[in-house]
């Protein structure tokens, strides 16, 4: 039988050259810029600073509303002060939710409550409903969901294994936490004044709503849902090393609640009280441009033993007031010396809010920084009443003293488990 010939193939040139392949795109090297290349960042921020800017403009907009219409701003203290204890205790339960079913499915009716909370209150301050009617009212906005803490928990997600990029978007979201809590005061005073006493509620409310559904609408970047905990899972509260630094929160928010209260007294009692907004506006001027600055910069060393250093120099600027005050008692002075003193804030709370990150077991993170920030608004509360009562009972000046003792408490605390935080183990 005759041999077939060999079957013949094409020869496969093995010289053919590669296609060129595209180069990636560099990277911006503002350390700002490379964050918001990653997909969907832009867009969840967006909707976040729009939902955080009425978080400044609620608590002045009651007061300004309930004392013109009742002509009380005793009424107008406790009805604010029974609105804030109501979020000290709703806020983690809200947070828990979240961290357990999604942010969208959580924060969208939350926020729907809590605007039917503020609506309610204006109803009531408009229509001359008897005062138990606005503590409910306002006591039903305490299911306003932390949009801070759910943008931060972003990050996290996003930023995992990255820790200089999480560095600088926690800097990110601390200068924008004083931007909104220096315009939100303005804007609604503007409001209220220019328009009508319920219009600073109003807009708050609208704006609040627009930007939890902006934010809620972008799912590519919300972090997993770990869904219902397993039993063995700790708590934020007993992870190790959280009390100390959830204290340290507490002591944190009560020098910022006593130089808001004192500077007010200050500024009245030398005949100037509408100067005082504008010289707070300057500590939060100095707090986000320092913010901003902190998070451009690569940190140094571990957060753990960055965090009393931090808190150091807020002690020491902290200083920078109270001889003002007492030396010169000039407002301009003082504003210097709060616009330097500002500048420590913002890099205690990044390397703060940093820890709280590292603590908190994965999958409660949210409930983690609600627990933070709730912190700090018992502080607030807490320094407000202190430096109110040293105002009144020794002098203005003297209140001063109030935010210094705070910020070396927060020191103290943070020397006194330092050893202990070092040997602190990342949970998440």
């Amino acid at each position: 039988m005759p041999q077939q010939p060999p079957e013949t193939r094409p020869e496969i040139c093995t010289d053919t050259p590669a296609q060129p392949q595209p180069e990636p795109e560099p990277q911006p090297r503002n350390p700002y810029l490379r964050l918001f290349t990653i997909p969907g960042t832009r867009a969840f921020t967006i909707g976040n600073l729009i939902a955080r800017l009425p978080m400044g403009m609620f608590s002045i907009s009651a007061v300004i509303m309930i004392a013109g219409t009742r002509d009380s701003y005793a009424l107008a203290g406790a009805v604010t002060a029974t609105g804030l204890a109501a979020t000290a205790v709703v806020a983690p339960w809200t947070a828990r939710l979240v961290d357990r079913y999604g942010q969208a499915r959580i924060a969208v009716p939350a926020t729907a409550f809590a605007a039917l909370g503020s609506l309610a209150l204006l109803l009531c301050v408009r229509y001359g409903a008897p005062d138990w009617t606005l503590f409910a009212a306002y006591a039903a906005t305490a299911t306003t969901p932390n949009t801070g803490g759910m943008s931060r928990a972003r990050w996290a997600h996003l930023l995992k294994g990255d820790p200089a990029g999480l560095h600088t978007a926690n800097s990110f979201e601390q200068a924008a936490d004083e931007l909104c809590f220096m315009l939100g005061p303005v804007l609604a005073a503007f409001l209220c004044g220019m328009f009508f006493p319920e219009a600073g509620t109003l807009v708050g409310v609208v704006l609040m709503l627009t930007g939890v559904l902006v934010f809620a609408a972008q799912r590519a970047t919300e972090p997993p849902v770990r869904g219902r905990p397993r039993t063995t899972a700790k708590s934020p509260l007993r992870a190790p090393g959280m009390p100390p630094l959830l204290i340290g929160f507490l002591a944190t928010g009560a020098v910022f609640g006593s130089m808001e209260v004192v500077t007010i007294a200050f500024a009245d009692a030398h005949g100037n009280r509408s100067a005082a907004g504008v010289i707070l506006a300057l500590q939060a001027a100095g707090s986000g441009a320092a913010g901003l600055l902190y998070g451009a910069l690569k940190p140094a060393g571990p957060a753990e033993r960055r965090y009393p250093w931090s808190l150091a120099a807020m002690a020491v600027l902290m200083s920078g007031p109270l001889l003002a005050a007492t030396l010169t008692g000039s407002l301009v002075v003082l504003a210097g010396a709060l616009l330097v003193a500002g500048m420590a804030t913002a890099p205690t709370m990044v390397t703060a809010m940093t820890l709280v990150q590292h603590r908190t077991p994965e999958g409660r993170l949210n409930e983690g920084m609600t627990l933070a920030v709730t912190g700090l608004l018992g502080g607030i509360a807490c320094g407000s009443a202190v430096g109110g009562w040293v105002v009144e009972r020794v002098s203005a000046t003297a209140g001063y003293g109030v935010p210094v003792a705070a910020a070396a408490v927060a020191l103290l605390i943070a020397l006194m488990t330092r050893r202990r935080d070092c040997q602190t183990p990342v949970l998440g």
